[in-house]
């Protein structure tokens, strides 16, 4: 004959309280943050592979991060570049009007403002730190600020004072490419197809014509000698120019091929966060019912508890 004890009876109820209360305390935790667990200890042997997931997904999140970053510097670049060319434009169009004229009043005036403007481009600032000057960023790569200056240094490359080291932005796995641009790497190809000359070279030039006696100035009206050394100058900016244009096309491009880049990142990172959720979220119908449950599990036990609360061998005794 087995016998029965009240007391164990009595622990056995308590225990089976104490269960049902932490089962109503985990459905309500769930249904409150709507996550299967709290912490990666909670998903059991499913955790390894959350972990992968989530560590993906950073990593994506960390591309995309440094993809809005790389698409801030090349738009900058877009505007300085664009000012460059837009500048040496002008100046073109301000010889164009001296040799449709006939007349050199202020063409070097002229030139002064659009050599100015191509300072400011070259010495574009972008948070803080200037494009065009490498890994030096603190430094100005333009140490120059008019055609006098320009003329008195003892080279164009003198007047450049940019480092030789190039952005690089790794905007995906495995793929990493050149962002940036340096002060003197805006050349054009002379007249013979094989000279690079720096765009300063022209300006340069055309002031030291002016300041030679036996050449210039360049006021009044021009003599022939004056009119084909213009329509030379002419050519120069159109080649310089073209090659400044084709700088603003390819950051475009980058730009365009960074946008791509984003797009496939922002359907990898939606695929992940889907996959995690997938094994992180709960099922909100399922998480209210298993609370509801609890509950009556728990208002059973309490029950129970009660009802051995009273029941004693010593009332029967009695």
């Amino acid at each position: 004959m087995s016998r029965v004890s009240t007391n164990g009876n009595y622990q056995s109820a308590l225990l089976n309280l104490m269960q049902a209360q932490q089962a109503q305390n985990d459905a309500g935790e769930r249904v409150q943050t709507r996550k299967n667990a709290t912490d990666m200890e909670g998903f059991g042997r499913g955790a390894e592979t959350l972990t992968a997931l989530k560590g993906a997904a950073a990593r994506v999140q960390g591309f995309l991060n440094t993809g809005e970053a790389v698409a801030a510097r090349l738009e900058a670049q877009d505007l300085a570049i664009n000012q460059v060319a837009d500048a040496l434009g002008a100046a073109r169009q301000a010889i164009g009007s001296v040799l449709a004229s006939d007349s050199m009043a202020t063409l070097m005036l002229d030139l002064e403002g659009q050599f100015q403007t191509v300072t400011n481009g070259l010495n574009y600032r972008h948070q803080g730190g200037y494009l065009f000057a490498g890994a030096d960023t603190t430094n100005a790569p333009v140490g120059v600020a008019t055609l006098t200056e320009l003329a008195a240094a003892p080279t164009v490359a003198s007047t450049l004072g940019n480092d030789q080291i190039k952005q690089v932005s790794r905007i995906a796995e495995n793929t990493s490419v050149e962002t940036g641009y340096l002060a003197d790497g805006f050349t054009f190809t002379e007249a013979d197809g094989v000279t690079k000359s720096h765009i300063f070279q022209i300006f340069r030039d055309i002031k030291a014509y002016s300041d030679n006696p036996a050449t210039g100035p360049l006021t009044g009206k021009p003599t022939e000698a004056q009119k084909t050394f213009l329509t030379a100058q002419l050519k120069r900016l159109e080649s310089a120019s073209t090659s400044t244009i084709d700088a603003a096309a390819k950051n475009g491009s980058l730009a365009n091929r960074l946008d791509q880049i984003k797009t496939s990142h922002e359907a990898q990172q939606l695929s992940l966060e889907k996959l995690v959720s997938s094994r992180t979220d709960v099922d909100p119908l399922k998480a209210v019912t298993d609370l509801q449950l609890s509950q009556v599990a728990v208002q059973a036990s309490a029950q129970v508890v009660a009802q051995l609360s009273e029941v004693s061998l010593l009332n029967f005794l009695r």
